[in-house]
């Protein structure tokens, strides 16, 4: 089907972040996602459930409380709005189809778990936990549990019982996810085998809720493009610590010998953006705390006037290692910070 033409699509960045959300009029109908959205339906109707979440644009991906639906971000409706996405958070939420297809595996299970109102059942209440607990702005997760699936970044089933059933049921929804022999051993085992018999259960059954209610859908959303971009780089917003300068000093030169080798900085800038996308698919941190952290090193460098000297290729995974390390201090060490619940 041929792409709708915008007027905005031309537009220079600064001059699409005056837009408002609802004025982009973008919608499921007629993009890819329609086709991810299908490959749901057919992996759900595969399994016999016969609900099939309705999708709308909105500003985040999200699936409101007792509404079998799920709300996709608008910047995932057209290639210009996924590219402004980019520059403005350094990485794009389901932009691919596999990274697209687990958040609406992982969205279904809410859809799921609201038509059906799973989470009034003493089971379910009895491995997840209850749904009306308070869903917190922040978490703490152990990488190292075993009482829980792994699916999206950031062991996000450890947010809330809510977020551990819909990544339980993603995992099990997954074609060819082997999740018996992935998970054998682990106490998560007994989630997914819940969620096994429980689908075997309902599979066939009318959904007791089905509303086709939209909340807030991008026609309604009257910020600019510019205010939610300020709002969204604000919540992701981290002062790295300052201690950095013994390990940049190990890590490149001081020394006179070599003031006339590439200074740390410029080299740091130039593998920025390769070593940050390694680092946040490892660790799990978003791009935009991990860019924070290199433009502290990159200050730091200048101050200390270091230069990076001996292989390049070298210096690269070195530099990689320790920008790991120290990620994973923050987020797992002793004075560590707390995570984001999205």
């Amino acid at each position: 089907m041929p792409r709708r033409k915008y007027a905005w699509e031309k537009l220079a960045d600064e001059q699409l972040l005056k837009l408002s959300l609802r004025s982009l009029r973008v919608k499921v109908e007629g993009t890819w996602l329609e086709d991810c959205l299908g490959t749901l339906n057919e992996e759900l109707q595969t399994r016999g459930i016969r609900l099939r979440p309705h999708a709308w644009i909105s500003a985040e991906w999200f699936s409101p409380a007792d509404v079998p639906g799920i709300a996709i971000p608008f910047y995932l409706a057209h290639p210009r709005l996924m590219k402004l996405e980019k520059k403005m958070m350094l990485e794009v939420e389901g932009g691919t189809w596999s990274e697209c297809m687990a958040i609406l595996r992982h969205e279904a299970g809410h859809a799921v778990q609201h038509a059906y109102q799973l989470q009034r059942r003493r089971r379910w209440q009895q491995l997840f936990g209850l749904s009306s607990k308070r869903y917190p702005l922040y978490y703490r997760p152990n990488p190292a549990s075993r009482r829980y699936v792994q699916h999206l970044r950031r062991w996000y089933a450890q947010s809330h019982p809510d977020e551990d059933f819909a990544e339980t049921f993603a995992v099990w929804l997954r074609p060819r996810s082997n999740w018996r022999t992935r998970y054998a051993g682990w106490p998560a085992l007994k989630k997914l085998e819940y969620v096994d018999e429980l689908m075997g259960e309902i599979a066939g059954q009318r959904p007791p809720v089905m509303t086709r209610e939209r909340i807030d859908p991008l026609s309604q959303l009257s910020q600019t493009l510019g205010e939610h971009y300020r709002k969204k780089q604000a919540f992701y917003e981290f002062k790295p610590p300052k201690t950095y300068d013994r390990d940049l000093s190990r890590l490149f030169s001081s020394e006179p010998r070599h003031r006339r080798a590439q200074p740390a900085a410029v080299f740091i800038r130039r593998h920025r953006a390769q070593v940050r996308e390694l680092v946040a698919r490892w660790t799990g941190e978003n791009q935009l705390t991990l860019d924070a952290v290199l433009d502290d090193m990159i200050s730091r460098c200048r101050e200390l006037d270091l230069r990076a000297t001996g292989s390049e290729r070298k210096l690269t995974v070195n530099f990689t290692v320790l920008l790991t390390a120290k990620t994973m201090h923050a987020l797992f060490g002793p004075t560590r910070r707390k995570w984001i619940a999205l």
